[in-house]
């Protein structure tokens, strides 16, 4: 460790990216690279909790990735629910809060159930605010903040002059949660893909060519030392 614990990201957003690369260099499926992807995931986690980070979103399945082959998309799907169970007694054991974040009306009843049944389990719990984003989009969560505001005006218990960045922050997703001061992005791609669009107005970028599953603890460091080797200015001079 030769970071500065005093000047930690509040917020770390990971676009968790190369797992089919990495199967394919493996000489594997692609959904063996996503298996293997939950260890990085655990490892990532591990570390956030270590060093007192406290939120950690993880870009797990964007609103685009239903164009994905239909054997694919099944079989993250089967992946989710197995994690949902296989993991949330242990987020609960560490402390560990977990929020879905997305669209989850487009899930079916019983990963909706079980994703109810794992937030309800950790609500209650003070430590990382662990974000698992899944299908989600940006521009969905930009639009489903602003309908929320647009039915409050029609109502009449909300002027459009109320209408503040900060009232607005509140209706997103991660509404109460820091904005996001880091963002990692694994695989080499430099591509924001639709992640988070409002909430790393400020954040710092760091891009690994490290593929998802080969993600680890060093890694993650490196990444924190670059963000605390920047001047963050906010717009400012």
């Amino acid at each position: 460790m030769n970071f500065d614990l005093q000047n930690m990201p509040q917020h770390v957003a990971i676009i968790m990216d190369g797992n089919g690369r990495w199967a394919k260099q493996q000489g594997k499926l692609r959904i063996w690279g996503h298996q293997n992807g939950v260890r990085a995931v655990h490892s990532a986690v591990n570390f956030a909790t270590k060093y007192g980070i406290k939120v950690l979103t993880l870009y797990a399945f964007s609103s685009e990735n239903w164009r994905r082959p239909k054997e694919e998309v099944s079989a993250l799907m089967t992946l989710f629910m197995r994690a949902l169970d296989s993991e949330s007694k242990k987020l609960h054991k560490n402390n560990i809060r977990l929020n879905i974040i997305g669209d989850k009306s487009a899930f079916s009843t019983d990963l909706q159930s079980r994703i109810e049944k794992s937030e309800s389990l950790t609500a209650s719990n003070s430590g990382l605010i662990l974000n698992i984003a899944a299908n989600y989009g940006g521009d969905w969560d930009i639009v489903n903040a602003a309908r929320q505001l647009a039915s409050q005006v029609e109502q009449g218990s909300l002027s459009v002059a109320d209408i503040t960045p900060e009232r607005f922050a509140q209706h997103l997703s991660t509404a109460s949660q820091p904005q996001v001061d880091l963002l990692i992005r694994t695989s080499g791609e430099q591509r924001i893909s639709n992640f988070l669009l409002w909430q790393i107005a400020y954040a710092e970028l760091f891009f690994t060519p490290v593929l998802w599953p080969d993600f680890n603890q060093a890694n993650f460091s490196e990444a924190i030392v670059a963000y605390q080797q920047r001047e963050r200015r906010f717009g400012g001079c």
